[in-house]
């Protein structure tokens, strides 16, 4: 009797065992599912990068967001010093100082240039001008390497301010940043030039006193005011000769503002290999605006338009008597010659 009950207590202790067992490995299943796919989740989350040189922990791309405003973002926005010439660098790339500025001149086509050059995969450059060498520079290196874009291996960063070519002391503030900087100087027909600088001017100041009345101190003696801006830029050799102290002519590139219309591929090539490019940007990516009276891009893949630059491009110039043109061209006509053989080129400006 005694052994017949503890026969069926243990037949009934193992069939409840039984029972519970497929619930057991189940268990056993779903766990070991959920520590593989947790384990392999972490795996795929983007790691921190650090850089060798600062030991600054540096978030991917995919994990900064446009709108983010964590600490590290703020770090990365301020700009972390470094030595040498790198300021930030994570996976976006670096910040550097400019290997190359378009130094000049105003309404010359420094605008044109720039939006050709940023066709160029290898090019960064910043969009406005900061005027960092002329109006800013107490502001220090630091604050002005952290306007530029980063820039990866094998690109090259650029600025364009256009003030800095009639600025005394820029030679100097830029030759202290490096003394390897490549200059670009995109020059105009004076005479051309001046007229385009009043015409911009006067859009801005309806009330603006005529160009002869601005251009000469007395119109009857025909004596030029070389103090007027519009004028004064234009003596292109006397800036020239304030760069030159401190730069070699080899570090220069003199562009033509007038073939930058009439043959934009050709220029571009020129200013390709000055620095040190690939020749992508060709005749294939211009077409010529009847409307405007200078190129434009043509249409980029995935646009809906081709890209022209702005309203203010292509103004129409007043009209200015011809005397008032032909005592200017006098004028400037020794200038000219002085800075043809200070250049070796000759713009023909006649």
């Amino acid at each position: 009797m005694g052994c017949s009950k503890w026969r069926a207590a243990f037949n009934f202790g193992l069939l409840k065992a039984q029972s519970r067992l497929p619930v057991f490995l189940t268990m056993i299943l779903i766990f070991t599912y959920l520590f593989y796919s947790l384990n392999g989740y972490c795996d795929s989350l983007p790691r921190p990068v650090f850089d060798r040189r600062s030991r600054n922990e540096v978030a991917p791309q995919g994990a900064l967001g446009a709108h983010s405003a964590s600490p590290l973002r703020e770090q990365l926005e301020k700009g972390a010093s470094l030595s040498g010439n790198i300021s930030i660098a994570n996976s976006f790339g670096s910040k550097k100082f400019p290997q190359a500025i378009i130094i000049g001149v105003k309404k010359g086509g420094t605008r044109a240039l720039l939006e050709f050059l940023r066709i160029h995969p290898d090019v960064r450059a910043v969009g406005a001008e900061p005027h960092f060498f002329d109006r800013v520079y107490d502001k220090g290196l630091e604050w002005y390497r952290n306007l530029m874009p980063r820039t990866l291996e094998g690109q090259i960063t650029m600025e364009k301010t256009p003030s800095y070519f009639i600025t005394k002391e820029a030679p100097r503030r830029v030759l202290s940043m490096s003394r390897h900087t490549k200059l670009i100087v995109v020059v105009r027909d004076p005479v051309t030039r001046a007229v385009s600088d009043y015409t911009q001017t006067l859009s801005k100041s309806p009330g603006l006193p005529t160009f002869q009345n601005l251009a000469f101190r007395n119109v009857t003696a025909g004596l030029i005011d070389t103090s007027w801006s519009a004028v004064r830029i234009g003596l292109y050799a006397k800036h020239l000769e304030n760069w030159l102290r401190y730069f070699p002519l080899s570090h220069f590139l003199f562009v033509s503002g007038e073939r930058l219309v009439t043959d934009p591929a050709g220029e571009m090539g020129r200013v390709q290999d000055f620095l040190g490019l690939k020749r992508v940007v060709s005749d294939k990516h211009f077409y010529f605006n009847q409307t405007k009276g200078f190129p434009c891009l043509k249409k980029p893949e995935g646009s809906s338009r081709p890209r022209c630059l702005g309203k203010s491009k292509g103004r129409p110039h007043p009209q200015i008597p011809s005397e008032v043109l032909l005592r200017l061209r006098d004028f400037y006509r020794p200038f000219n010659l002085k800075f043809y053989q200070m250049t070796g080129h000759n713009f023909g400006w006649t």
